[in-house]
């Protein structure tokens, strides 16, 4: 077995790049899809939500992995033009992805208390401004945590596009296996390079949410003493008052 020479590592950091690149640009997209599904999901009229949930549903169902390859290898056959796999890759992992990243939209704008909408009707803001002055800027924090968890994923099924082809931290993985046949100290190392990326993207968007709560008044929640119940006093009060009885 041979040793990873230096350009087998670049291969390796070149990998980096790609699965950085491929998560940043299918997490953009996914975000895009997520807020105009949810809030078609959430509008008020019956035909827009139907077909916001017909979406939802159909990309919640399927294989990530099977709509990469249909549209890399199908999609062409009825338009006459091929995506190259990067962007194939992107367009799957976003238009999936942002169906759940919708749930998460939707599930948010309803938790919205109602008398902040009444509050929004009093003011006679038209449901744009209600949307932009008083839904969102409340529903946005609370959609960050489940956001990162659906970054991190989307950080993991972006291995999936070395099937394809395409040169991520997998498939250089892959290659450097095969050209030094030691498995457990590459596929250790790209363990690790996967724990440090998603590390940092978690950092990033704990920032972010406390920079959202920021902005809407909302502050860390503080531990406070804990209650005494009525009738019940410490020890150095029973004993104070039983002194000045004597």
């Amino acid at each position: 077995m041979s040793e990873i020479s230096p350009g087998l590592w670049e291969l390796l950091l070149k990998g980096v790049w790609i699965t950085v690149q491929l998560t940043v640009m299918s997490a953009a997209f996914g975000v895009v899809v997520a807020f105009v599904i949810g809030l078609a999901r959430a509008h008020r009229l019956k035909s827009v939500r139907f077909v916001a949930g017909v979406y939802f549903e159909i990309f919640r169902g399927t294989s990530a992995l099977i709509l990469m390859f249909w549209i890399f290898f199908v999609l062409p056959l009825g338009f006459g033009w091929q995506l190259v796999p990067m962007w194939a890759a992107v367009l799957s992992l976003g238009l999936t992805y942002g169906a759940y990243g919708s749930e998460v939209v939707r599930g948010a704008i309803n938790a919205v208390p109602p008398a902040q909408r009444e509050a929004g009707i009093a003011l006679s803001f038209t449901p744009a401004q209600q949307l932009r002055k008083i839904i969102l800027p409340q529903a946005w924090p609370e959609m960050i945590p489940p956001f990162n968890n659906l970054l991190i994923e989307l950080l993991k099924g972006t291995a999936l596009v070395s099937i394809m082809g395409v040169s991520d931290i997998a498939f250089g993985a892959s290659l450097v296996r095969n050209a030094t046949g030691q498995s457990a100290p590459v596929y250790t190392v790209i363990l690790v390079m996967y724990f440090v990326i998603a590390f940092a993207l978690t950092r990033g968007m704990r920032a972010l949410e406390r920079q959202a709560k920021a902005g809407i008044g909302q502050q860390p929640a503080k531990s406070a003493a804990p209650a005494r119940r009525p009738g019940l006093r410490r020890r150095s009060e029973v004993s104070a008052a039983a002194g000045g009885e004597r």
